[in-house]
């Protein structure tokens, strides 16, 4: 495949594992649209604004490449003629980039690595897909991303193959996907914010999963078709493990096993699992306390992470904290809470007490960055500097975590 750097012309191609850089670079008449062998606009309309400096407009667009499995940097250079705040999102709504904030005439550079995915596995098998998973961005032959925010501005995007970055496996159920609507977002999605283009998140939750529906699905068979020695698993599961009929996991029996069976093999193949026991779910008593609906599944995880030596993210008891300081109104704000017709199309009320917003998530992937921090784990670093230490919102979630 080729690259290309020319000024004033969007430049097209595709990128693989094998292929030189791909470089985009807005210019001043070019409208290319996104097609199975070249790179383009996708999805929604083209920026409405382009010239030589720089692809704007007031409203979200999106830009795609063809692309192959495996880990690409993506390096940015956001900015333009007028102001712009821009937010970078790749795939299904992953959350790469936060409110970068450009003067007139200003251009910032930035880099973050994106994993691209496919149901193919090798030897021939499929990942067992969902029908609302068929044709969604996190399981197509292309990377894609989306620039929102206040009149978001773009002049280059250089999308390159890389293989010699760590991958952090994220598996999971419907609070660490990828949620690709709004209002729902999951923490597993707000994690590669935290994180810089020395490593790549690959979230491969999904929702309505269980240990071992990921095992009968071949979710599990498609992590470990790839995960290599220096890279990590992050396993939550129990919200729907817990529930009874065909799909229940006795956390005693069969839960305990499966997670020490991955464990096992992520470690066969010299990669670093780490347990993240499941957030609590907005359920208050009389008294403003969180009540646990999730036992015994935290126990026992911090029961094999004890005997095993491993790193535990306690989700469970950190989000205790957060949702109790919130309390029964504040958390409202942090899930899935709307009159009708808040969104388009949404003619009901939304009374979510599961899942959350950006907000909530946003606020649970802070506490998953301040436990790998407190623990020194040797991801904190390649974790974006400042996080977590610079910033009054940080600080203050800090402090609900604990």
């Amino acid at each position: 495949m080729r690259s290309c750097w020319m000024v004033g012309v969007l430049c097209l191609g595709a990128v693989s594992a094998s292929a030189a850089p791909t470089v985009l670079e807005c210019g001043t008449t070019n409208s290319a649209r996104y097609t199975a062998s070249t790179a383009g606009f996708d999805l929604v309309a083209p920026p409405s604004q382009q010239t030589k400096t720089g692809c704007a407009s007031d409203a979200p667009f999106f830009v795609s490449f063809p692309a192959t499995d495996g880990n690409y940097r993506v390096t940015v250079e956001l900015g333009g003629d007028a102001a712009a705040t821009t937010t970078v999102r790749a795939e299904s709504r992953r959350l790469m980039l936060e409110q970068e904030a450009t003067k007139p005439g200003q251009y910032s550079t930035e880099s973050f690595v994106v994993n691209v995915r496919t149901p193919s596995i090798r030897g021939g098998d499929r990942v067992h897909l969902k029908p609302r998973e068929i044709g969604a961005l996190d399981w197509d032959d292309k990377l894609t991303l989306e620039f929102n925010g206040q009149h978001p501005s773009v002049h280059r995007i250089k999308v390159e193959a890389v293989k010699d970055v760590p991958t952090v496996y994220l598996a999971g159920d419907s609070t660490v996907v990828d949620q690709d609507k709004e209002p729902w977002a999951a923490w597993g999605q707000m994690l590669p914010r935290f994180f810089g283009p020395k490593v790549a998140i690959a979230n491969h939750a999904e929702s309505g999963e269980t240990i071992r529906s990921f095992e009968t699905e071949k979710r599990w068979e498609k992590i470990f078709s790839t995960i290599k020695a220096g890279d990590y698993l992050m396993l939550q599961f129990a919200h729907n493990d817990q529930k009874p009929g065909r799909g229940y996991v006795p956390a005693e029996t069969d839960y305990t096993a499966l997670v020490e069976k991955y464990v096992a093999q992520a470690r066969s193949v010299g990669a670093h699992p780490i347990l993240v026991t499941s957030m609590n779910r907005r359920s208050f008593d009389d008294a403003g306390k969180i009540t646990d609906t999730l036992a015994p599944y935290p126990q026992t995880l911090r029961k094999i992470a004890a005997e095993q030596k491993l790193p535990l993210v306690d989700l469970n008891a950190m989000s205790k904290v957060m949702w109790e300081a919130m309390g029964p109104e504040g958390t409202l704000k942090a899930f899935v809470h709307y009159p009708a017709n808040t969104f388009p199309g949404q003619t009901t009320e939304l009374a979510d007490n599961t899942h959350f917003n950006s907000y909530g998530a946003y606020e649970l992937a802070l506490c998953v960055v301040q436990s790998l921090r407190d623990q020194n784990s040797p991801l904190a670093r390649w974790m974006r500097p400042g996080i977590a230490r610079s910033t009054p919102r940080i600080r203050s979630s800090r402090s609900r975590c604990r």
